[in-house]
């Protein structure tokens, strides 16, 4: 390595990790502010929250990682332009796309580490977290419980709690609203109630104290009934507030505690599912069609007009029954390749997030260093501002990229990889124009 290159690497150094450990103690306070009041005074051990930030801290690692090369980037171009040294660099005959090559290349191994960590530690770190909420909610049922605001913890139910005391295990001011029936919707007040597991864990039981229930038919509105308790009783599955098993043999749930190696398996089951789908909706239309074609070449419609009226009438109802199973086994069958398919493209998408997002830390080196030479000034304040406005424009292209896959409005893999490809195009760009004129100019 020429003594330009481990310059030039030096002075990168100290950037990044400054702007990555501010980057990552920003997002621990503000974890912790969301969540001290449901911490702070309920009974939780120190270590416990201890345990919890650091495990939380990990998605912030990955997050954090192509934020801070960007801002590195920038305050050191911007630094090296700002002391004339670009100058220098330039009249002895060293282009910029020279001086960026030691640059990249810490890039590209920077996201080799980041995709390592994102599939490695990342998936585990999620994984005991959670497991963590659990073994805390077990303990504090109403922990999952935010007081002042509905919570939408339980599947199909809304519930909205004025106070909660985690040591006793009693809430006031109860409101839920119930939406698990189609035909029915309702509505649950209470003075208040106590919330706590059964013995197994398996269900969340709410008792709830002088309350009424309003319930209203859906979606004509016409039948109403309400009802008065002095004492009810609501069971929940536990899975359905977020919890399934114990820390020990809890199941992986959800992208953020799988590797991509563990997703693929997964997307491999929906892919599967959908071929299966798609043979049994020919089925139908294959029967159709060849009961039709028998009954032409049989001379069936023919034989039909000799049958007497109560005859037709029985045979016209089988043939219409025939055709309504089939239509419904059609029915059924498109809805489950709808469901199994946004299933498909969700996980999709997170497998290619990985990468992307690994692959970020060498895409802002392209926009990072031109970025420098044109801010001129250098400094924190300048750095951050340039790479916080190219970093929100990126993580738009990809939050809405993850939100198309999964509608299924463009392929998953060309959606999560489009942020990557507009950086790298504005990077290019900016490089190409900056060494044909204004890096000629630059002092």
């Amino acid at each position: 390595m020429k003594i330009i290159d481990r310059y030039i690497l030096k002075s990168h150094v100290g950037p990044f990790l400054f702007a990555f450990i501010t980057i990552v103690f920003v997002l621990i306070l503000q974890f912790f502010a969301t969540f001290a009041d449901r911490f702070i005074g309920k009974g939780i051990e120190f270590s416990a929250i201890v345990e919890l930030i650091v495990l939380q801290s990990a998605w912030m690692v990955g997050l954090a990682a192509p934020m801070a090369v960007l801002i590195a980037v920038v305050m050191a171009f911007g630094a090296l332009t700002t002391t004339s040294e670009m100058t220098v660099l330039r009249a002895s005959g060293i282009s910029l796309y020279r001086i960026m090559i030691p640059v990249l290349c810490a890039g590209l191994l920077l996201s080799a580490l980041v995709e390592r960590f994102n599939n490695v530690v990342l998936p585990e770190a999620n994984f005991y977290a959670k497991s963590l909420m659990v073994d805390i909610a077990r303990a504090k049922p109403a922990f999952g419980l935010t007081e002042n605001a509905f919570s939408t913890l339980v599947d199909g139910y809304s519930i909205f709690v004025r106070h909660s005391d985690d040591r006793s295990k009693e809430i006031r001011g109860i409101v839920i609203y119930d939406t698990t029936r189609p035909d029915y919707s309702a509505m649950v007040t209470a003075e208040k109630g106590s919330i706590d597991f059964t013995a197994d864990y398996q269900y969340l039981v709410m008792t709830l104290f002088n309350g009424e229930i309003h319930e209203i038919s859906q979606p004509d509105h016409k039948s109403y009934r309400n009802l008065s308790f002095k004492k009810h009783r609501f069971i929940f599955e536990s899975t359905g507030f977020g919890f399934s098993r114990s820390s020990g043999s809890r199941m992986r749930s959800g992208d953020s505690e799988l590797s991509a190696h563990e997703i693929l398996a997964i997307v491999d089951e929906f892919r599967q599912r959908i071929s299966v789908s798609e043979k049994r909706i020919r089925m139908p239309l294959e029967n159709i069609e060849h009961s039709i074609a028998q009954s032409r070449s049989g001379g069936t419609s023919t034989m039909f007009t000799q049958f007497d009226s109560p005859k037709r009438e029985r045979v016209a109802a089988s043939a219409a029954r025939y055709v309504d199973r089939q239509i419904s086994q059609l029915d059924g069958e498109l809805k489950s390749i709808g469901s199994n398919r946004e299933m498909y493209n969700k996980y999709m998408a997170a497998y290619h997030k990985k990468y992307s997002l690994s692959l970020a830390c060498f895409i802002f080196v392209l926009v990072g260093a031109p970025l420098g030479v044109l801010a001129r000034r250098g400094g924190f304040g300048v750095g951050a501002a340039m790479s916080l406005l190219f970093f929100v424009l990126y993580w738009m292209l990809m939050i809405s990229g993850e939100k198309i896959a999964e509608r299924g409005l463009l392929d998953p893999m060309i959606s999560m990889w489009l942020g990557n490809a507009v950086m790298a195009c504005i990077g290019i760009a900016l490089v190409v124009t900056l060494s044909g004129s204004v890096f000629n100019s630059s002092r």
